[in-house]
């Protein structure tokens, strides 16, 4: 049996603004020659480090929101506010990955004059960009990224302003998301709990649905007919 590497502690910081056409969201898009999610569009975030806990008095939920921030700074040369941070949701990376993260997703506003300065290292290119436009130009093919970053501009379509945002989003509970890789009539796809193929592993079974499936061009999530005790992560 292959040894399950140990998932390291990081976290991700969405950052938005408020413009007069709608809430916009900065994309980063990643060196294309790095291992993990080279050329994807991503928001900034890393993992924590020794000086975050020790910052944080070595709490563990503190010193993701403290590693968020320092990680914006470094990627992008914007620091948002730790007591404006709303926590989203926490990722775990699944266990067929060699490299592994659990991952504290954040949100927080920056003001809309804020400068951008991208590290040139690991992100070589930015974007301000409308959420529904980068939800509309993924599923076009034109904007890739992973599962959690899609999944996670979808649950923010609902919102028009960052205050809208941040009032919402404590209303809610953040989800926990441990997902299982898999296959689903041919294509890649990620399950979550709820699904009726998450226990096994096994994406053909017939059943509640709640997943991730690889389209043609982009991520398609999926929730069908699940139970109540697995809320949707995309909320109306």
């Amino acid at each position: 049996m292959t040894e399950v590497s140990k998932a390291r502690p990081a976290s991700t910081v969405v950052l938005l603004r408020d413009t007069a056409t709608g809430m916009e969201v900065l994309m980063l898009k990643r060196n294309k020659a790095l291992m993990f999610a080279g050329g994807l569009w991503v928001f900034p975030g890393g993992a924590l480090e020794s000086t975050d806990m020790t910052a944080a008095g070595g709490d563990l939920a503190v010193a993701a929101r403290i590693a968020a921030a320092r990680e914006a700074e470094e990627e992008c040369g914007l620091r948002p506010d730790i007591d404006k941070m709303v926590q989203l949701s926490h990722w775990t990376t699944p266990v067929v990955e060699p490299k592994r993260f659990e991952t504290w997703i954040f949100a927080a506003p920056i003001e809309v004059d804020s400068d951008v300065a991208i590290d040139g290292s690991e992100i070589h290119d930015f974007s301000w960009i409308g959420v529904a436009a980068a939800v509309a130009q993924h599923e076009a093919g034109e904007l890739g990224m992973l599962p959690p970053t899609y999944i996670t501009l979808l649950s923010l379509l609902r919102y028009s302003t960052t205050a809208e945002m941040r009032a919402g989003e404590r209303e809610i509970s953040p989800p926990y998301v441990f997902p299982v890789f898999t296959k689903a009539g041919g294509k890649m796809a990620v399950l979550f709990q709820g699904d009726v193929g998450y226990e096994t592993g096994d994406g053909g079974m017939v059943g509640p649905q709640h997943r991730a499936i690889m389209q043609e061009k982009g991520w398609e999530y999926v929730y069908s007919d699940v139970g109540e005790n697995y809320p949707p992560f995309v909320r109306t």
